[in-house]
């Protein structure tokens, strides 16, 4: 017997690096726990509720309703010259989506302890797949926004076909704050009281109930500095057709998702090694 050693089956052990590696080969390897997880989610946010996936319609319906009362008929926010109602559901409609998904990822990590102290797998699936599940709500929510368009006479123009990349753009948004949040929320547990107050002012921040043309001019390029200013109004526009997409607020908008993702992934990366011992 040959006492000679296959390269193959050397392990060498090296301490981690100062910067982690992304692994995005790893996630690939790990799809499969990814769609688990994913529709894990779904299950136990609809296990044992009385009305199912309605509320998937009623949350965005109804704060729709709001607005348009106190901010369409009484404050008189102007709408882009299209009806309020629908004006405020295009925007409310991607903006429920965004909350939900940051507020589901930032809690993944901890709300799963118990799967984190006992296998491995990259942990990076959990914030992902909280805003994966999101996406169901948004889908159904979207037949409300369908019927509103005919119920107004809306009809969509080719810019329709950019729907996908605004709701891309904001799932993309979505998973970077919430790798941020996650990470942190492992190490400092006041995180979670803190995302819901972030998550109210954030709204305001965000023209949801207001068109980015009430911002002057010369101040729109700071609005658009948040991630989902620009994709909102293009949102909007796609949509509704009734102007065309405000690419430099998008393209503001874009790369500062792209830094908060990047980032995101980063800092997660970063922390994870230590999150079974500090969890």
């Amino acid at each position: 017997m040959s006492d000679s050693i296959h390269p193959d089956d050397i392990t060498i052990i090296r301490p981690p690096s100062k910067w982690p590696s992304l692994k995005f080969g790893e996630l690939y390897d790990y799809r499969e726990l990814l769609y688990f997880l994913t529709w894990r989610d779904i299950n136990v946010r609809y296990k044992q509720t009385l009305l199912g996936i309605a509320w998937a319609l009623i949350q965005p319906f109804f704060m729709m309703v709001i607005f348009t009362i106190f901010f369409g008929k009484m404050a008189k926010v102007p709408s882009e010259g299209i009806p309020y109602p629908i004006f405020s559901y295009s925007g409310v409609l991607l903006w429920t989506y965004f909350s939900h998904a940051v507020t589901m990822s930032s809690n993944s990590v901890v709300s799963q302890s118990n799967l984190i102290t006992k296998i491995y797998f990259p942990r990076l699936l959990m914030p992902v797949a909280a805003a994966t599940a999101g996406l169901i709500d948004y889908f159904i929510a979207l037949s409300i926004l369908c019927l509103m368009m005919i119920w107004y006479g809306v009809t969509p123009n080719p810019a329709i076909l950019f729907l996908p990349f605004s709701v891309l753009f904001s799932y993309m948004a979505a998973i970077g704050v919430g790798m941020w949040l996650s990470a942190l929320n492992v190490k400092y547990r006041d995180i979670r009281y803190v995302v819901p107050f972030l998550i109210q002012l954030w709204l305001f921040a965000t023209p949801v109930i207001y068109p980015n043309t009430l911002v002057p001019e010369k101040y729109r390029w700071l609005i658009s500095l948040n991630p989902m200013s620009g994709v909102i109004d293009a949102h909007r526009a796609c949509i509704l057709g009734h102007k065309s997409i405000d690419w430099y607020s998008l393209g503001i908008s874009l790369a500062t998702t792209i830094v908060l993702l990047i980032t995101g992934i980063f800092y997660f990366r970063r922390m994870e090694e230590d999150f079974a011992d500090i969890i």
